[in-house]
């Protein structure tokens, strides 16, 4: 959709909604600081998808009997970054192979999920990544990214907002996600937000 529309009868823009796209690859602390960097990303928000729990806790989904995926919604405008290269940010920002895990990051919760918003999307996501299989991308290995309408979307706890940027010094974040950011903006220089 479109996010600058010419106006109308009355001379008014209408208000135009971004398109969003649901990812979950691994720990959201670690997807979000990657999707914080991109040009054409409006906003990201943690939470929790596709689970079988309304009102899902941190604590709850981390013992991995909700059914959630720890997840960011990207909020983005579509005529300044294409889904195709959102979803090329995510799978080069984390590791598609590894079912229900990233790293360290066991459980259900981490899986590799992306989550549509509406069926031309779903479509946009699939053939993206059966061309990712047919390339060979992973070498032998399968990619099982769970392919998935999105049914729900909790927002995670906001103590989760902007974990990275505001915890820079903790354990998980110079560990884990900081060499994760750098890496991203060493290799796709291209997507940056310009600052």
């Amino acid at each position: 959709m479109s996010l600058s529309t010419a106006p109308d009868a009355a001379g008014e823009l209408p208000v135009q909604q971004p398109s969003r796209i649901t990812l979950a690859g691994g720990c959201f602390w670690c997807t979000e600081a990657v999707f914080d960097r991109v040009e054409g990303v409006l906003d990201v928000r943690s939470g929790y998808a596709n689970g079988q729990v309304e009102h899902p806790t941190y604590e709850a989904v981390c013992t991995g009997r909700t059914g959630h995926a720890e997840a960011v919604q990207v909020a983005y405008d579509p005529e300044r970054i294409a889904l195709q290269d959102l979803l090329a940010i995510f799978f080069a920002t984390h590791d598609p192979t590894t079912p229900n895990r990233q790293g360290h990051d066991v459980g259900t919760q981490y899986r590799s999920g992306i989550y549509w918003h509406d069926e031309a999307q779903g479509e946009a996501v699939r053939a993206f990544v059966a061309d990712l299989a047919a390339a060979r991308t992973y070498g032998a290995s399968a990619i099982v990214t769970e392919l998935a309408p999105l049914t729900a979307f909790w927002p995670a706890e906001p103590e989760h907002d902007d974990y990275f940027a505001l915890h820079p010094e903790q354990g998980y974040c110079a560990v884990v996600i900081a060499p994760k950011v750098e890496k991203f903006q060493r290799a796709m220089t291209r997507f940056l937000k310009k600052n």
